[in-house]
């Protein structure tokens, strides 16, 4: 009798692996893509993964009536990555395409649940066609039991979102809740709307790729996180991702044996960036010169490209890196870089991962555009992060550092708790020739060669303000250090903040000005 009680739930097994069966599995392969147990068995460490809410089946409507879903459509459970333990749920568009009804959601709610009582990061692997319509408002039902739960563990566990084929209509809203969010490419898209609905509306033609593909949301609208080339190069992204993570927001990340010197020079920063201001240079390598084997995870690369924002490691400390980048709109912030930067500071300190924050920023975007689309409350999340962040916070002034951008970029004043700078730098309100033209504008105008007196002026006001030092004078940065040694220093510093506690005053939550 048990033998066959047995081969019953084997054979109810077997059902459950195959998912929507051969055809469509063949299907799914032939999209470039792999099946949901297939994406597990890569991200995980071998052998590792222990499935829960195996038999799992959908509730019944009269329109789902004789229709079988094995699993409910997706694979939840747990594992390990490089040893670590991590929950994960992968959806199986090859049973009813992914589509999520009530008992779908119930087990990713479930998943997630048990995620932060263990402390262990959630992984979604989305690859779905939305709401179970056969279903009605319970599919709903579902989708807000996951939704409730991407805000309330917000901050608690970190929670990756994997797009590995469609994520429209309501179903987008759960990923853009999550901390990061890949995309891969060809194969993926997301939308509220699409390419249908948008035509009978608006008229406008689109193509799915267009309207949605992981290039435009990587590139275009900062929806995306990270994107790559199909499955396996995504997942091997979340992998690199969580290396640089804590397990939960009570945990500090995990350092790992750095093979490069901490004390390495790099005098190739010294020929790397000029003293003259108007001279781009790229910023991408004087990141990649400090930190260990030159490894940098940059984040949002094709968005809001005028700032750099980035995971590192600094003597096998996690650094989360905030950099302005002279090589796009001269290192000037704008609405999308504020809200890219805001958005990365909070997701670090939420997570215990000290910053870094690179300097060299001539001042806000001016213009009719930006200030009609509010830079003011963009620019102010960027202060309000920072601020609000009591993680090590190390500020380097590379270069230009002018006006209210210097103190958004996280300034002795904004709560860093060093402030270092080169002999290039430059503190001050604003640079020396419109410094000059404001303060000594009636005597430039009054001269006999105005030219000549306005030269003369500028460089009056850039021998007295236009360098690090009265900043320093006034203990506004803690010390004017030579390129070559700053890796060095960085480090140094760090290793004295890694265990650096700070408290707020008692509140629900600020009011961050969204």
């Amino acid at each position: 009798m048990l033998e066959e009680l047995i081969a019953e739930m084997e054979e109810r097994r077997k059902r459950v692996l195959l998912g929507g069966g051969e055809k469509r599995i063949e299907k799914q392969h032939q999209q470039g893509k792999l099946t949901a147990r297939e994406r597990i068995e890569y991200l995980l460490d071998e052998g590792s993964f222990v499935e829960l809410g195996t038999f799992v089946e959908p509730i019944e409507t009269p329109l789902m009536q004789g229709i079988e879903a094995p699993g409910e459509g997706v694979v939840t459970g747990y594992g390990t990555i490089n040893g670590r333990k991590v929950f994960v749920f992968s959806q199986d568009f090859t049973v009813l395409g992914g589509s999520l009804g009530k008992m779908h959601g119930r087990k990713i709610a479930q998943i997630m649940d048990l995620a932060v009582k263990v402390g262990a990061p959630i992984v979604g692997l989305n690859d779905s066609a939305g709401a179970r319509i056969q279903e009605g408002v319970d599919s709903l039902s579902g989708y807000g039991e996951v939704f409730y739960r991407n805000a309330v563990y917000s901050g608690v566990v970190p929670q990756i979102s994997a797009i590995l084929g469609p994520c429209a209509g309501g179903a987008v809203y759960s990923p853009a809740m999550t901390d990061f969010i890949l995309m891969s490419r060809g194969t993926s898209y997301m939308f509220i709307t699409g390419p249908e609905v948008i035509k009978s509306v608006t008229r406008e033609e689109v193509t799915f790729e267009e309207l949605g593909g992981a290039d435009v949301h990587a590139q275009i609208s900062g929806v995306a996180h990270l994107e790559a080339d199909g499955d396996e190069a995504v997942l091997d992204l979340v992998k690199e991702l969580l290396s640089y993570l804590p397990q939960n927001n009570r945990e500090k990340p995990p350092i790992q044996p750095s093979t490069d010197p901490a004390d390495r020079k790099t005098p190739e920063l010294l020929e790397l960036v000029s003293p003259d201001p108007r001279r781009p240079y790229n910023m991408h390598q004087v990141i990649r010169t400090l930190v260990d084997e030159g490894e940098f995870l940059e984040i949002h690369a094709g968005w809001a490209k005028n700032i750099l924002v980035g995971f590192a490691r600094l003597g096998g400390m996690p650094v989360g890196i905030v950099a302005n980048n002279p090589r796009f709109m001269a290192g000037a912030l704008d609405i999308h870089a504020a809200d890219k930067a805001a958005r990365f500071i909070r997701t670090l300190d939420a997570f215990n991962v000290p910053i870094l924050t690179l300097v060299d920023v001539t001042g806000f975007l001016p213009g009719v555009a930006q200030e009609h689309g509010g830079i003011i409350r963009h620019g102010a999340k960027m202060l309000y992060a920072y601020a609000e962040a009591t993680v090590p916070k190390i500020t380097l002034i590379v270069r230009k550092a002018y006006g209210g951008a210097y103190l958004a970029m996280n300034s002795k004043d904004m709560g860093a708790d060093v402030v270092l700078a080169w002999p290039t730098a430059a503190v001050a309100v604003m640079g020396a020739e419109g410094a000059a033209n404001i303060i000594y504008k009636r005597e430039i105008q009054q001269a006999k060669d105005p030219e000549a007196v306005r030269r003369k002026k500028i460089e009056e006001y850039r021998r007295a303000f236009d360098h690090p030092y009265v900043a320093a004078a006034r203990g506004y940065v803690d010390d004017v250090i030579s390129p070559e040694v700053t890796r060095e220093q960085l480090i140094r510093h760090l290793e004295t903040l890694w265990d650096k506690e700070e408290s707020r005053p008692w509140k629900k939550h600020g009011n961050i000005p969204l």
